[in-house]
């Protein structure tokens, strides 16, 4: 199991990639509000699951899918972890 640390890299390597954004993701706040500072909507955030499914080897369910669960890269790898991803 890779550290809290690299796990929020991969993170945000993910999201930055996936969404091509023009961010450093080492520069993205462990608890900024996605939506809010990157402007994240519900198509960009199915990219996010398809990258947490394809990169981490975890599978979503329905009751994984909340507003909360995607607001953060904190609240993303809290996510990775329960499911086992990693």
């Amino acid at each position: 199991m890779s550290s809290d640390a690299d796990l929020k890299s991969r993170l945000k390597n993910m999201i930055v990639e996936r969404l091509f954004l023009k961010v450093d993701p080492n520069t993205m706040p462990d608890d900024a509000n996605l939506m809010e500072t990157y402007g994240i909507d519900s198509v960009n955030l199915f990219e996010i699951v398809v990258g947490l499914e394809d990169d981490f080897g975890i599978s979503l369910a329905e009751e994984d899918f909340s507003i909360e669960a995607f607001a953060t890269v904190n609240s993303i790898a809290e996510l990775v972890r329960r499911k086992g991803g990693g």
